[in-house]
């Protein structure tokens, strides 16, 4: 029974329902903005802004995984031992790593867990993780070698699982359909890592493309983006910011030079000068040689799988 704002009983049909009440939560608007569509047009617009024959980001090639391994057993062991303090795991855990690069996670977590799956694309990655997991007698590391948006979550992994993970591997360009697929094949917690602000190796990017290239540099879509799409998807995350540290180690400034010319496409000797002046104020050196290194900020978004 109710009433109306005159107090007259209101009678109502006995299978008259509330919806908003009995049924799901319904996620709010933010006016006209898509989200998900902010996300696309960021991502588009930084994979466009890439410099010519810059293949330092491509996993598929062994020298750019090997560096990246062995930045993971040493440069990376702060944010590596931020992450996994924050995880809750035992030895029946059930784990899927999106985008898991050379093990940089699976390798510490294996032995404290059942096992792992890796969905890694990269034939570098995958020959690296493959090899480190070899090397410490690891063998619940299972190799998916796809894409995310390709994998099939009834063929391609055996879900679901207690945790799922994606860590600095967001780079989907629907990335509301992939975050939904990961809560799809989960039945734990979803724990997302991503950029806050830009990460020092992107800040160098930005510096640098005008001067070089004569073009301006397009920033990827950060986390701020990434939870208003969670948002407006019904998912109401958890949110926290975490130091994120950035270190370039060389044996020898010719190293650092010649590593730097070839990551940021220089050709001239013009264009030399414009990156050993911006390169100058950032090197730092020890016993153990030369040292470019900044801080930025990333953070962790999670949430438990919600159970109907």
């Amino acid at each position: 029974m109710l009433c109306d704002c005159a107090g007259s009983i209101l009678l109502l049909p006995d299978e008259y329902t509330f919806p908003v009440m009995t049924g799901p939560a319904l996620p709010c608007n933010y006016g006209d903005i898509d989200w998900n569509e902010v996300w696309k047009a960021k991502q588009d617009r930084y994979e466009g802004a890439r410099i010519p024959g810059d293949s330092s980001h491509d996993w598929n090639k062994k020298e750019n995984a090997e560096r990246y391994a062995s930045q993971s057993e040493g440069e990376f062991e702060k944010r590596i031992r931020l992450t996994l303090a924050g995880l809750s795991v035992n030895r029946s855990t059930r784990i899927l790593d999106i985008g898991s690069g050379p093990g940089t996670l699976a390798i510490p977590l294996a032995p404290q867990v059942q096992e792992i799956t890796a969905v890694e694309p990269g034939e570098g990655m995958v020959s690296a993780l493959e090899q480190r997991a070899k090397r410490a007698g690891i063998a619940n590391i299972h190799c998916v070698p796809k894409v995310w948006e390709d994998v099939n979550p009834e063929k391609d992994i055996d879900g679901p699982y207690d945790l799922v993970i994606a860590s600095l591997s967001l780079t989907m360009r629907d990335i509301r359909e992939a975050v939904l697929k990961m809560d799809t094949v989960s039945c734990g917690d979803i724990c997302l890592y991503w950029f806050v602000d830009l990460p020092f190796w992107e800040k160098m990017y930005a510096d640098l493309s005008r001067p070089l290239h004569g073009k301006s540099y397009c920033a990827g879509p950060k986390a701020d983006c990434l939870w208003n799409v969670l948002f407006q998807a019904g998912i109401y995350a958890n949110i926290e910011m975490l130091p994120l540290d950035k270190e370039y180690r060389f044996p020898s400034r010719e190293e650092m030079t010649t590593f730097f010319r070839k990551r940021f496409g220089v050709r001239t000797k013009k264009q030399e000068k414009v990156l050993d002046a911006y390169l100058g104020p950032l090197i730092q050196e020890d016993a153990n040689g030369v040292i470019v290194s900044g801080e930025s900020t990333f953070a962790k978004i999670w949430w438990r799988k919600r159970t109907q």
